[in-house]
C-alpha cells in the first residue's frame, strides 16, 4: 500500500493553512503587539511550515528510497534523520530568537500551536479523503497489468 496521495494531499492542505495562518497570525500579533508581533506570527507560521513539509517529505522521499517497503532500516533512517534535523534547527532558532526586541515570543508561539493543530486535523482530513486501495488485486477483465512483487 503507498502513502503518496494521502502525503502530498496532506502537503498540499497545510501549505494552504499555513498561508492562512500566517495571515490571521500576522494581523493579530500586529494588532496585539506592533510589528514584533507581526514578525512572531509569521515566523511561527512559517516555521511550522517548512517543518510539517519536512515530515511528509521524508516519508514521501523514504518511501522512493525504500522502494514502498516501510518496513526496512533506510526508511526509518530517513524520517528519523529528518526528525532529528528539525529538533537541532528549532533548538538553534529559538536560541537566536530569544530576547530579541523585534519579535514577540507569545505570538510566535500561538502561531505554532494553531499550525500543529490544524495540521493534524487536515492530516486526518486528507487521509479520509485520498482514494488509497485496501488490498491490492488483479480484477476479472484487467490484462497486462503486473502486481507489485
Amino acid at each position: 500500500m503507498t502513502m503518496t496521495p494521502v502525503l502530498t494531499l496532506a502537503l498540499r492542505y497545510g501549505a494552504i493553512f499555513a498561508v492562512a495562518v500566517a495571515i490571521v497570525a500576522g494581523s493579530i500579533g500586529f494588532l496585539v503587539a506592533g510589528v514584533p508581533g507581526l514578525v512572531g506570527g509569521l515566523l511561527g507560521a512559517a516555521l511550522s511550515a517548512i517543518f510539517l513539509g519536512l515530515t511528509a517529505g521524508s516519508m514521501l522521499v523514504a518511501g522512493r528510497v525504500a522502494k514502498g517497503d516501510s518496513t526496512i532500516p533506510v526508511f526509518f533512517g530517513i524520517v528519523i534523520g529528518v526528525w532529528l534535523l528539525k529538533l537541532v534547527v528549532f533548538i538553534v532558532v529559538e536560541v537566536l530568537l530569544r530576547g530579541q526586541p523585534w519579535f514577540d515570543p507569545l505570538v510566535f508561539f500561538f502561531a505554532i500551536v494553531a499550525v500543529v493543530i490544524g495540521s493534524l486535523v487536515l492530516d486526518a482530513l486528507a487521509m479520509y479523503r485520498a482514494r488509497v486501495p485496501y488490498v491490492d488485486v488483479s480484477l476479472p477483465g484487467e490484462t497486462g497489468r503486473q502486481r507489485p512483487s
